[in-house]
């Protein structure tokens, strides 16, 4: 039989070697043979801890400090008592080993580790430094010490600390994931960008110094390399569903949608109860582009937390988007009765109103929105958007809404300050700041014009406010001589970024519709600042001088609705880009019919009762006449069920309508083909349409009207040598429809030449009209130099 001595190596042999059962068996013989045998006792005590019997393990771990007092017992079980956060217990093991061993260095600094658990740094500070004495070059020691001096906010010291740790240890990850840590907190981004990479060099499985690294590299601009940290931090822990919504925020900052979206399933996967994650995996869907996925997040938010309004909202501002406008309206009224006193939920409301045509109510509930935030800029631009196409609204009204935004917008801005002009005959810089460099109807108004005004004259410089970009965007950049993104940008940073451009004269393309940055213009950031061709009224800052129009749009006796002064081109404001699609135009459509086919192409919200009875009046005056109407809301059956009603209810039958959804361009082009005679609805009348249907030799019947938006279809129509085709009142409308709807060989002989004639006018005249516009800024500028001249 062999002696206890040789069974206890045996058994310890085992033990560190990993196998535990055999050296179970040996610590149970010994013990058998002896039961008081304290080193067996000790050891199967430990063994216990390290298999999940830790309860039973301590109890052995006593029973052999009972039967040998001694100071490696004590540190081991200290460390068994410091794991289960047994603080008090193991802080007496500690004090017990160093009393009975005052050299033990080993002990002191776990008594240091434990002091500072216990939350006593200044008690651990001292054990450490005793282990240190004791133990010159002790690695462990030094961390602690770090730690502790860390906790008292000697950061110093605690850099001086780790990096004696480092120095005695080189490959000591924690130590160096500790000395990032100090680093950081005295502001040495670099030194603990650097100290994190070592630590995840020596430790790659080490989660914590990724998380950390990852956020120092987000502070510190470079979003890309913290992007990529945080993506491995989530590979080797990716159960924590907050470091994948951290992840997806930071992925949305770079306009990586799909990433994003990706890190949000991981999130939502984890915390499938949580709406607020599907909130974010909706919105990061509806900025991807993908709204159909971003409404199923949205509909299993508001299933999720009923009583949520925002989650409501979201799913409205979803379904508006698609032009689903009924069920945004249910959506949006469920927000404004959940969080009536919140001013966004009523002004998306008022954008539900607006597009189902109901202008008074979305005037009252974007109102709403303004006496709950004042400073909510959102709803003044959407009121001001929609006062200046309300019929009922007079301009003095618009004018004094447009005013109480310009105050407050120039309230919360810093207004610059400009040098006197030079006469050095330097070229003049111009910036440009627009959403709609696209297929829109602003960039395609501007294409032709900006191929012949970049012709070296200016210097020309664009401000993109919106992330998505086409071909037409792709065309335009060649046109500028410096492309800036405004995507995100504050406004502060957005007027320095035109400041140090230098620019001269800067135009604002958007007035108060989406992707504008009105808020900019207020800062004053150019010495002359101008509104063109996005808007169709004032923008109630005083900070741009001009708005730029025609003598159409900017009747002279209509001055007074502007804080801007106004600046006449002499034909048209607007200078039509051709499709390039290869679209003939085809014979008049009645000759084949035998009946008159009347047509709008547009935006459902422009087509009002007003707008429907004159329609079906003209229906009624005209025996057998169809209306056609494209738009993409009649894509939905709800809508095209609702204006049949609508149209119903003034006596047209169903048979008479042929309603259409939206269709790829060229194939709406060609639906022109189908029409004899367009009719522009009022007050708020079709500019790219009228243009575009004139294109396709398809005339259009227009009403005048009373301010700058209802004036847009008379300037189309003027520049394209058609001005006998508006009227002045809705008896004069109904009659030019109905009288050109009994020529029809006048009106095919129009048809067939009417696209030669529109092309060769001054709509489409892109060198005559750049022609026009430099001379425009030239005198604007001319203006700001005699000013300051006298």
């Amino acid at each position: 039989m062999h002696d206890i001595p040789s069974l206890l190596n045996a058994a310890l042999a085992h033990h560190q070697a990993g196998r535990l059962a055999d050296a179970q068996a040996l610590y149970d013989a010994i013990l058998q043979r002896e039961p008081a045998q304290s080193d067996a006792l000790h050891f199967s005590g430990l063994l216990a801890c390290q298999t999940n019997r830790v309860d039973a393990g301590i109890a052995l771990m006593h029973a052999s400090i009972a039967a040998n007092p001694n100071a490696v017992y004590y540190n081991n079980l200290g460390n068994v008592l410091l794991g289960r956060r047994q603080l008090g217990e193991a802080i007496e093991g500690y004090h017990h080993a160093v009393t009975l061993r005052p050299d033990y260095a080993e002990a002191h600094n776990n008594l240091g580790n434990a002091l500072r658990a216990a939350g006593d740094a200044n008690a651990s500070m001292l054990s450490c430094a005793k282990a240190i004495e004791l133990r010159p070059g002790y690695a462990e020691a030094y961390n602690n010490l770090g730690n502790a001096l860390r906790d008292l906010g000697d950061l110093d010291n605690a850099v001086l600390a780790y990096g004696k740790a480092v120095s005695f240890r080189p490959d000591y990850a924690d130590a160096f994931s500790n000395l990032a840590r100090a680093q950081a907190g005295r502001g040495n981004a670099d030194e603990s960008i650097a100290a994190f990479r070592r630590a995840i060099a020596l430790d790659p499985n080490r989660v914590d110094s990724h998380d950390s690294l990852a956020t120092l590299l987000h502070a510190s601009g470079d979003a890309d390399a913290a992007i990529a940290v945080l993506q491995r931090a989530a590979q080797l822990d990716p159960a924590d569903a907050a470091r994948h919504r951290k992840l997806a925020q930071w992925l949305r900052g770079r306009e990586r949608w799909d990433e994003a979206a990706q890190a949000l399933t991981s999130a939502v996967q984890l915390a499938p109860k949580d709406a607020s994650g599907y909130l974010e995996l909706g919105d990061t869907y509806e900025w991807g582009d993908k709204l159909d996925a971003a409404m199923l997040c949205y509909q299993t938010a508001t299933e999720l937390a009923p009583r949520d309004g925002h989650a409501h909202h979201r799913l409205a501002v979803a379904l508006l988007k698609q032009r689903r406008a009924d069920e945004a309206l249910k959506s949006a009224q469920k927000a404004v009765e959940l969080e009536p006193h919140s001013a966004v939920p009523h002004v998306n409301l008022g954008d539900a109103l607006s597009l189902l045509g109901d202008a008074d109510g979305s005037i009252a509930n974007y109102r709403r929105g303004i006496a709950l935030d004042g400073e909510m800029e959102l709803a003044h631009t959407r009121l001001l958007f929609e006062l200046a196409t309300h019929a009922p609204t007079s301009p003095s009204v618009t004018l004094a809404a447009a005013r109480e935004f310009g105050a407050r917008m120039a309230a919360r801005a810093r207004r610059c300050e400009h040098p006197a002009p030079r006469n050095d005959g330097r070229k003049l810089r111009i910036g440009f700041v627009s959403g709609d460099l696209q297929l829109h109807p602003v960039g395609i108004f501007i294409e032709s014009v900006m191929e012949r005004f970049a012709d070296g004259s200016f210097d020309l410089i664009a401000y993109s406010t919106r992330a998505s970009e086409d071909d037409i965007t792709a065309r335009l950049k060649q046109r500028f001589t410096a492309w800036r993104s405004f995507v995100n940008v504050p406004d502060e940073q957005a007027v320095q970024m035109i400041r140090d451009d230098h620019i001269d004269i800067l135009v604002d393309l958007s007035g108060h519709t989406v992707h504008n940055r009105l808020p900019v213009f207020s800062w004053k950031p150019a010495p002359v600042q101008v509104s063109w061709l996005g808007y169709f009224g004032t923008t109630g800052l005083s900070e741009i001088d001009y708005v730029l129009g025609d003598p159409y749009v900017l009747p002279v006796d209509e001055e007074s609705h502007y804080v801007e002064k106004t600046w006449w081109l002499p034909d048209s404001y607007l200078c039509f880009t051709p499709p390039s699609d290869d679209v003939t135009v085809g014979p008049l459509p009645m000759t084949l019919n035998g009946y008159t086919t009347f047509g709008y192409f547009g935006k459902l919200g422009k087509v009002t009762p007003n707008v429907i009875a004159e329609w079906s009046r003209i229906l009624h005056a005209v025996p057998g006449a169809k209306l056609m109407m494209k738009s993409h809301q009649l894509g939905a059956e709800h809508a095209r069920c609702s204006t049949t009603e609508k149209f119903a209810a003034q006596g047209i039958d169903a048979s008479r309508l042929v309603l259409e959804g939206g269709s790829p361009r060229h194939e709406y082009l060609a639906s022109y083909n189908r029409v004899d005679i367009m009719l522009s609805p009022f007050p708020y009348p079709g500019g790219t349409t009228t243009a575009e249907a004139l294109w396709m030799g398809t005339p259009v019947v227009a009403l005048k009207g009373d301010r700058f938006v209802t004036h847009i279809c008379e300037s189309v129509l003027c520049a394209a040598g058609l001005s006998e085709w508006i009227a002045l009142d809705e008896g004069q409308y109904l009659a030019l429809a109905r009288a050109w709807a009994a020529q029809p060989e006048r009106l095919g002989a129009l048809r067939a030449g009417l696209r030669a004639q529109t092309l060769a006018s001054p709509l489409c005249d892109a060198r005559r009209f750049s022609k026009n516009l430099k001379a425009a800024f030239e005198g604007m500028w001319a203006q700001y130099v005699a000013r300051h001249a006298a």
